[in-house]
């Protein structure tokens, strides 16, 4: 029988090969740049960043398959869907190198693959809200976490950060076993791993099905650090760098959020009596966990991985109504965006406080931020808002969406669990914004800022801002993603 080649379709997954030929590229020049001028790769990784973001805003409204077999299913789908979250994975990847360009060199660590390592992960984040097939799924998630695995010991050899990576490294192989063992479940009991496919064989799956679905839940929720499988997360951003920190809380995040959103509304509807209640309950209790212990943090880094945790729970809320509500989809990627600029805005005052061997990282060392940096005492206080949900400010606009999702979904006791566990934020939130401006400076040192610093505290704050002020637009343009995806957003 003669071979047929696939239809590659290398136009449409031009972002995708940007951000993976310019990372190669930075590796050469890394080769000769002298060790003092290895900021340079970052700057130039922003290069690879803008004009992947600018391809991929020409691609919206399109719809097209990539890499499909003769008369087969593309293993890639590029929609509207995926564009927006490679909207937000180019954003995330270009505000972290803004944050560590300086970081760097404050804590003596910059080298240039830090920047090229990050741009692999980004193509691994981005292929995650691509891929339409189980077993693309997997070598994605694969691609995203091995670069964060390094990431994560980057400050070697600190002690901290090389336990960070040897936990994540050791806790994400585990968890990707469960994922994969989930995908040959599923290819059992449906006899493809194209999601399409998985979509028409699975039916009502009987017991491999189930069980499928349950290794997959698994897999995703350690990637996304839900509960009870998140114990690695606080270890994880106090050990890594800032910088690292910052990124893997939003990227990796999203990323997890993206294939669990395509897998489970697109292959696994038929089976939502089963992984409905799982989801909804490990949401509840994602939010209970992360909101209460972060009650009892003395660490800023500790508390804002808690908060991460919280926030997973917040997303699955979507989730668990994406089958039941029309508005559940839109609303997850709608809470993304805003968790983006929030987070990485909040990190960004983090790493302007943080002094060398993990300084400036407690919270009594915030008392009198106000009267040292006014400005970046009020960027902390609004970014602090967001995350509580306080409008006006992204985060709540984000919430509001996800509540109204779970009522259209009769998930009331799920939105009621949000609104209670939203409070409770205000605590740990609220108390760094209460040390800030309600005490007089005690230290003495000097916070060091630089203007890409600076730059991406303002953005962040004009983007939650306007997203708070104004956030029908960008709302609209969450559910365009969705109507473009299709119902189940998944293409034959």
């Amino acid at each position: 029988m003669a071979f047929q080649a696939p239809s590659l379709n290398l136009l449409a997954i031009l972002p995708l090969l940007i951000i993976v030929g310019w990372a190669t590229i930075l590796m050469l020049i890394d080769l000769v740049l002298p060790a003092e001028r290895k900021q340079w790769i970052g700057w130039l990784s922003l290069v690879g960043y803008g004009a992947a973001f600018i391809y991929t805003l020409f691609l919206w409204g399109d719809r097209f398959g990539a890499f499909t077999p003769a008369g087969g299913t593309p293993m890639i789908l590029v929609d509207n869907f995926s564009n927006f979250l490679n909207l937000i994975f180019l954003l995330t990847g270009a505000l972290s190198v803004l944050l560590a360009v300086n970081y760097l060199d404050k804590i003596s660590l910059q080298r240039g693959e830090f920047y090229y390592l990050m741009m692999f992960s980004i193509a691994g984040m981005m292929l995650m809200g691509m891929a339409n097939d189980l077993i693309l799924v997997f070598l994605a998630l694969e691609l995203l976490s091995i670069p964060l695995y390094i990431l994560s010991g980057f400050a070697q050899p600190q002690p901290a950060s090389q336990e960070s990576a040897l936990k994540y490294f050791l806790l994400g192989a585990f968890s990707s076993s469960f994922l994969v063992f989930g995908v040959a479940l599923i290819y059992g009991a449906a006899g493809s791993t194209a999601l399409p496919a998985v979509l028409a064989g699975l039916g009502s799956g009987g017991f491999l099905g189930a069980a499928g679905v349950a290794l997959l839940l698994v897999g995703f929720a350690f990637k996304v650090a839900a509960v009870p499988f998140h114990m690695w997360t606080p270890d994880v951003y106090e050990g890594a760098p800032t910088a690292v920190t910052a990124f893997m809380s939003v990227g990796a995040k999203v990323g997890g959020f993206a294939a669990m959103l395509r897998v489970f509304v697109s292959a696994l509807p038929d089976l939502g009596d089963t992984w409905i209640p799982a989801v909804a309950a490990v949401a509840a209790l994602t939010m209970i966990v992360g909101n209460v212990v972060a009650l009892a943090q003395g660490n800023v880094k500790r508390m804002l991985a808690y908060s991460s945790i919280a926030h997973a729970g917040y997303i699955m809320i979507a989730v668990a109504a994406s089958l039941d509500s029309p508005n559940a989809i839109g609303a997850a990627l709608f809470y993304m965006l805003a968790y983006l600029f929030s987070n990485l805005g909040a990190f960004a005052v983090v790493i302007a406080l943080e002094r060398g061997e993990g300084g400036g990282l407690q919270l009594d060392d915030y008392r009198g931020l106000f009267y040292r940096r006014p400005l970046l005492a009020l960027g902390l206080g609004y970014f602090m808002l967001s995350l509580t949900g306080v409008p006006p400010t992204g985060g709540f606009s984000g919430k509001f969406f996800l509540f109204r999702a779970a009522l259209d979904a009769d998930l009331l006791w799920l939105a009621l669990v949000g609104v209670v566990t939203s409070v409770i934020s205000g605590y740990f939130y609220l108390r760094l914004v209460y040390l800030a401006f309600m005490y007089e400076a005690e230290a003495d040192e000097e916070i060091e800022t630089h203007p890409a610093l600076d730059f991406v505290v303002g953005l962040a704050a004009l983007a939650t801002l306007v997203l708070g002020l104004i956030p029908g637009p960008w709302f609209e343009m969450a559910q365009q993603a969705v109507i473009n995806g299709g119902r189940m957003l998944a293409g034959g």
